[in-house]
């Protein structure tokens, strides 16, 4: 009897592992933010206004755009050459199972249900795509996407393009203009927020960049592509050990250290030593600023945190701006554009950004920086020189009186020397 029991409790856990599968797969690429990044800022993960994909499918608070996404859908669908729902059904089912594996997370969704979510609003994104793209934006449409929303738009892009692709075939070899088959072209005009991480790009520079998951790593790799230090790679890149200290930038001041905008780039990546000249890029810093970069590090964290860019210039930021001070010298060399309100505000913001994430050490050119400019802090005789610029010659006045207050010790030892002189003799 034992050995019976003892067969069949086996035979249960057996069972029970039999059910266990890899959490992520080859194609995952839409993560759960973890909750201790989530926990710092709950709402800057969270969609405010449409819900995409299944993730936030069925939230309450974003029922009220479930009839417009239909109504896009629909205008979509009756806009593309085939006007054939049955042949969009077949192509999303067929995507579905690649679809699903894209998450981290377990869909609960059935298959039917999953479908009819993709459907909607992959047909919903690209009819408000074309409508930006056309401005065919008329009265009584409901609402336009803010361009903070597109991260929390997390469905694949591969899936869309084959949409598209679907709705419109004539397009893709004729080059006829009246439908542009460049649906990256399109998303990125429309989704990437450019205010918060500005570049300049066009739309051949844009085809390089490889492949896309989804917006928010379009609006990843646009950042990446128009910096002059780092491009996307599938290898990594060459890492030194962690940073222990970095001057804030009031300290940095005090040192010597000059600060100037890097008038060469406008990607906030490209940071410049020359001397002792640190360039940074402008950066103008808007209410959704937080929004966007959160998401942009969120991802980085969990899918390449080995080419963690943007997580290294936010710890750089961290590192340099400690309290108001440091923003308030930031914006008087026009580093930064506060439209937050008060500068503590933007300090704040920067330092919670830099909080829980996982560095495995910083790229080499950032590296070689950070130490070129904690080298020239230690030197006694730089922080000397500069203490002196600062309380006697940080005015045209200060400068001329303290000239000729050294004159006038010039001429008195001098004078002295003489005297002694004229004495002795």
């Amino acid at each position: 009897m034992a050995s019976w029991n003892n067969t069949n409790e086996v035979m249960k856990i057996k069972a029970m592992l039999e059910e266990g599968q890899p959490r992520f797969k080859e194609e995952c690429c839409i993560y759960r933010v973890p909750h201790e990044i989530r926990k710092f800022n709950e709402d800057a993960y969270t969609p405010k206004v449409v819900s995409i994909g299944p993730l936030h499918h069925g939230n309450e608070k974003l029922l009220n755009m479930e009839d417009q996404k239909k109504l896009y859908c629909r205008q979509f669908i009756e806009r593309s050459e085939t006007n054939n729902l049955e042949g969009f059904v077949r192509c999303v089912r067929e995507l579905e199972p690649k679809v699903r594996s894209c998450y981290s997370d377990n869909i609960k969704l059935s298959e039917e249900d999953h479908v009819r979510v993709i459907l909607v609003d992959c047909c919903f994104i690209l009819e408000l795509l074309l409508k930006y793209h056309f401005n065919q934006r008329t009265s009584h449409d409901a609402i336009f996407l803010s361009p903070w929303l597109q991260t929390n738009v997390q469905l694949d892009l591969v899936l869309l393009e084959k949409l598209f692709n679907l709705a419109f075939p004539s397009t893709l070899n004729s080059g006829n203009p009246s439908h542009p088959s460049l649906l990256l072209w399109l998303a990125f005009l429309y989704m990437v927020p450019h205010s918060t991480i500005p570049g300049d790009i066009d739309e051949l520079t844009l085809s390089s960049v490889g492949e896309i998951a989804h917006f928010t790593d379009l609006s990843r790799k646009f950042l990446l592509t128009s910096s002059h230090l780092f491009q996307p790679s599938a290898s990594g890149c060459s890492r030194e050990a962690q940073l222990t200290q970095l001057y804030s930038a009031t300290e940095l001041k005090e040192a010597g250290v000059k600060f100037e905008v890097n008038k060469n780039s406008k990607c906030l990546l490209d940071l410049e030593i020359s001397g002792h000249t640190l360039r940074i890029p402008f950066t103008r810093v808007h209410d959704w600023t937080e929004v966007v970069l959160r998401n942009l590090l969120a991802f980085e964290q969990c899918h390449c945190i080995r080419e963690s860019y943007l997580a290294h210039y936010i710890f750089f930021l961290d590192f340099l701006i400690n309290t108001e001070k440091d923003v308030d010298l930031l914006i008087k060399k026009g580093i930064v554009e506060n439209w937050l309100g008060e500068s503590n505000a933007v300090a704040k913001m920067f330092n919670g950004l830099a909080v829980n994430l996982v560095n495995v050490g910083f790229n080499v050119k950032y590296s070689c920086i950070f130490k070129g400019l904690n080298a020239f802090c230690k030197k006694p005789w730089n922080r000397k020189v500069s203490t002196l610029k600062r309380d006697y010659c940080n005015t045209p006045w200060k400068t001329v009186a303290s000239i000729a207050g050294i004159f006038l010790l010039i001429l008195t030892v001098i004078q002295t020397v003489f005297s002694i002189l004229q004495g002795v003799h």
